[in-house]
């Protein structure tokens, strides 16, 4: 065997070549050796910029490996990470996130529920309050108690809700004022469809998902809301495929300027985190779209070019001696984040009829009980991403030794990379798609009740809207007998809804609360939700 083969150098180094050889020679010393374990068939190169890794250098001493030599999700230590951070409280270090205070609660609340840990009803309680004290009188929450309300810790607040919220007096939920934060929306809301993220701030595609989540988990996501939004998401999609962060609308001059069609240029260059989060805005418009929409800024339904989005997305994986992590940029250096930003995005296109989507693949021929998840891995993976691969990197490069995933190695475990890698190993494992029949069985369950209604002059929704958004959101179902855990069953952690970056039990039940559907109802047609 030889060793895995480098990106390829044109002889003219750059500080980015540099960069990439050594991440290159870093990351090979975190895989099992090459050249004696059967696991890899790797091509003839040289690192260029960088020495070249030996077999010894790449020994799998003080690797999180199992007994059996297998890459091992070492629970225990990201449990007692995330136990350290919410009840010690996070390290000075921190100080500059005052602002994101949200943020730290979701990543911390999400990340114990992907490793299939509830909390206990005091500390339930505590992350309750402690959210709660940052919804703005004005509506939406902000960073922290006193800041202004802002679209993306309004996202992660009610997210943090969803996870240990309930209805009730000190419930969390239904101290949420809804007519008050959909004002908050709409002071937000910009002529060509686009939110700023906060009054008096920038527009960004990141604050329009937060938007639309928030308003579909909590019922009030409406026509006037998302009048100009599609045609929006659809102007940040670059040359390349991904997506921008925003695009700059043109107007027409004169004294009563209009919104033109075209040109409206994306802004910046095809990122990850801005790709998923139009995809997924893409998926929560759908029912409007489907049902006709068109908008009054253009003369057509607006489109996106998702062969060209799929083309992107698989050339963000790494390559084999990037371990098959994912990158968030052209020409970038992959990190552990993007194992959902970018990994958890093909899930996203399986709404659109790409992908493997389809009604009990694999019902037959399941594995028994008994059986390891991991057994009898098809040699060829029929997934649009390398699966194996991508938790390989999160296993033997994601994890810190001390607890808490990180972006790569050498660095330091944090929040955010915690959630966000334990996210993209969700993601790898499990094969969530949108089922046909779920969302059948959901509409045909669905009960009348009492819409939100804006208060704003402006009708809500009808009930046959309010069916659809909810059936669309809720239709997501593992695929049974499809799990694939490299390392075994011991390593398998809870799936994740491919929108909400919530667990399927979670999303039913604040759903279920504010549409005003009956929870045992819902679970009746549904496959047997993932533990909370």
């Amino acid at each position: 065997m030889t060793l895995p083969r480098a990106t390829p150098v044109d002889g003219f180094p750059t500080h980015t070549s540099r960069v990439q050889a050594e991440t290159e020679e870093i990351l090979f010393k975190h895989h099992p050796d090459p050249l004696s374990n059967n696991n890899a068939t790797p091509g003839s190169s040289s690192l260029g910029a960088a020495s070249t890794p030996t077999s010894s250098s790449s020994s799998t001493q003080g690797k999180p490996a199992d007994s059996d030599g297998g890459p091992a999700l070492q629970k225990q230590l990201h449990m007692s990470f995330l136990v350290r951070n919410m009840v010690q409280g996070f390290p000075a270090r921190y100080i500059s996130q005052d602002a994101s205070q949200p943020w730290l609660m979701f990543w911390t609340l999400q990340a114990f529920s992907i490793l299939q840990v509830g909390l206990d009803p005091g500390n339930k309680q505590r992350a309750i309050d402690t959210v709660m004290s940052w919804q703005h009188p004005d509506g939406g929450f902000g960073g922290g108690p006193g800041q202004r309300p802002h679209l993306l810790p309004t996202y992660a607040s009610v997210c943090a809700l969803a996870v240990v919220g309930r209805p009730g007096p000190g419930g969390g939920w239904d101290q949420i004022d809804r007519q008050k934060l959909y004002r908050f929306f709409m002071s937000v809301k910009q002529p060509d469809g686009s939110f700023l993220v906060a009054k008096d701030a920038e527009v960004d595609v990141r604050g329009t998902y937060c938007l639309l989540v928030v308003a579909t988990l909590l019922g009030i996501l409406t026509p006037e809301l998302i009048e100009g939004t599609p045609e929006f998401i659809a102007s940040c999609q670059t040359y390349e495929g991904g997506f921008a962060s925003a695009s700059q609308p043109s107007y027409s001059p004169g004294p009563n300027p209009t919104l033109l069609e075209f040109p409206r240029p994306p802004l910046g260059e095809a990122h990850g985190g801005y790709t998923f989060c139009a995809l997924a805005s893409w998926v929560l418009l759908q029912p409007f779209l489907e049902a006709g929409y068109k908008g009054a800024h253009s003369s057509k339904p607006p489109t996106i070019d998702l062969n060209n989005t799929l083309r992107w997305l698989v050339q963000m994986q790494g390559t084999e001696i990037e371990l098959g992590g994912f990158k968030g940029r052209t020409n970038k250096l992959v990190d552990g984040c993007y194992s959902w930003w970018v990994g958890g995005a093909f899930a996203l296109l399986e709404v659109f009829g790409i992908g493997a989507s389809s009604e009990e693949i694999g019902s037959q021929n399941q594995p028994s009980k008994d059986e390891k998840l991991d057994d009898g891995w098809d040699d060829v993976d029929d997934s649009l991403l390398n699966r194996k691969a991508l938790q390989e990197y999160i296993l033997w490069a994601g994890q810190h030794p001390a607890g808490g995933l990180r972006d790569k190695p050498p660095k330091h475990a944090d929040a955010y990379h915690t959630q966000y890698c334990l996210a993209g190993l969700s993601a790898a494992q499990h094969h969530v798609y949108p089922s046909v029949s779920r969302e059948q069985a959901l509409a045909q369950a669905w009960v009348e009740t009492e819409p939100f209604e804006p208060d704003l002059g402006h009708p809500g929704l009808s009930q046959e809207q309010r069916k659809t958004i909810f059936a669309k959101a809720l239709c997501w179902k593992e695929e049974e007998g499809a799990s694939k855990c490299v390392g075994g069953a011991k390593n398998r952690v809870n799936a994740s809804h491919p929108v909400f970056d919530l667990t399927i039990t979670h999303s039913q039940g604040i759903m279920a609360h504010f549409y005003g559907q009956d929870l045992e109802r819902l679970r009746g047609p549904a496959a047997k939700p993932t533990a909370a």
